[in-house]
């Protein structure tokens, strides 16, 4: 498959590898040691249309293509993983299904300032016992006396959770319906009763935030139900599929960054009088690394390139995520073992990859259900 860039794609690149070297190269080591989210960095990468890229300029966006979205994710993921999930958070978990579901007027009240960057978007479905099982939901919707819906519940380890603005949230209408009974929402970081739990203390990915969600008698008018009541769970395994390609990206650029690393401390790294790099053992392994990672790109950019052209991805999206994140945990443990003694240095940046590469087997569908999703198209 030909993925010769086009102008357009080019230049978001550009933008991208620009902000990545003057705004979060030079801090990301205290960021991520310290726990650090900037809300500010985030506002910047916003205000220059990230959030926007491949949604219709009716409401702001750029009218782009998604492999142009893709390729920031992982631009920016070389760079900071952190901030490349803020961005994928806000655009494939919430701008997305928004766009693809919502009515005439939700798209103008919360597509709008999502795409000009005015605001942050996030996504609520995992809860403690309702991970890959998301029947399980505990979460709770009712209607009252107006038809407006009365929402009760807790959501966990939600990304830009207590940072963002809007919120893609899911609940019960009928239990007894199990997943037919799920329903989405939109849902404002203001309303009453609406607050924020715990914040996680990640391993890795530690400059974006992930927080708990919590929803005490929070009114949501019958206005911002996104969809058909009932039809949540279709709506969360479609949005989940575009989100796959998004971590896909994430990974393939935190493995990029890995190997350029190892690189170059290969070449500086000398023992028994040579550089590393001129050792067999060392240069293959580099080789390798290259040739995972450039077996992956063609894997995202191709589900990419199928999202945009409206041909079903699924598959694909699940294909690209489960060998992404699996490469790039590989590459960045080898990574790490280049480096030797100082890949187990946090001053280094080698640990770092490693850490971040490793939720990207976990996050929007663990690599188990990449599996469980491909096999099931297989045996149908």
């Amino acid at each position: 498959m030909d993925f010769e860039l086009d102008d357009v794609q080019q230049e978001f690149v550009r933008l991208a590898h620009n902000f990545g070297e003057k705004k979060l190269a030079p801090t990301i080591m205290e960021r991520d040691h310290k726990g650090i989210y900037d809300e500010n960095l985030i506002q910047e990468l916003l205000d220059m249309g990230m959030g926007g890229i491949y949604f219709p300029e009716q409401y702001a966006g750029a009218e782009a293509d998604v492999l142009s979205y893709i390729l920031v994710v992982e631009e920016l993921a070389k760079y900071d993983a952190g901030v490349s999930i803020t961005l994928s958070g806000t655009v494939s978990l919430c701008a997305n299904p928004i766009w693809q579901f919502g009515t005439d007027a939700q798209k103008e009240k919360y597509l709008t300032p999502l795409c000009e960057g005015t605001k942050l978007g996030a996504f609520g479905l995992t809860e403690p016992n309702a991970g890959t099982d998301a029947s399980g939901q505990q979460t709770v919707a009712t209607k009252d006396e107006n038809g407006d819906y009365i929402l009760n519940g807790s959501k966990i380890f939600i990304t830009n959770g207590g940072a963002a603005d809007i919120y893609v949230v899911f609940a019960m209408t009928d239990k007894s319906k199990g997943n037919h009974g799920i329903t989405a929402f939109i849902i404002e970081k203001d309303m009453p009763g609406f607050t924020f739990g715990k914040k996680e203390d990640k391993m890795g990915i530690h400059t974006s935030q992930t927080e708990e969600l919590i929803f005490q008698d929070v009114k949501v008018p019958k206005e911002n139900l996104l969809g058909q009541e009932g039809k949540g769970f279709k709506i969360a395994m479609m949005t989940l599929d575009g989100g796959r390609i998004g971590v896909a990206a994430q990974a393939l650029g935190i493995a990029e960054a890995a190997l350029a690393d190892a690189v170059e401390y290969s070449k500086q790294r000398v023992q028994f009088g040579r550089p590393i790099c001129k050792f067999q053992s060392v240069s293959f392994k580099l080789a390798d690394m290259k040739m995972q990672i450039e077996a992956a790109r063609n894997l995202v950019y191709k589900a990419a390139t199928r999202k945009q052209a409206g041909i079903p991805f699924s598959i694909d999206a699940a294909i690209a995520k489960r060998v992404a994140s699996d490469v790039a945990m590989r590459v960045s443990t080898e990574a790490v073992q280049i480096f030797g003694g100082y890949g187990y240095s946090e001053e280094y940046p080698a640990a770092r990859h490693m850490r971040d590469a490793k939720i990207t087997q976990i996050y929007e569908g663990t690599n188990e259900v990449q599996l469980m999703v491909t096999a099931g198209s297989l045996l149908r």
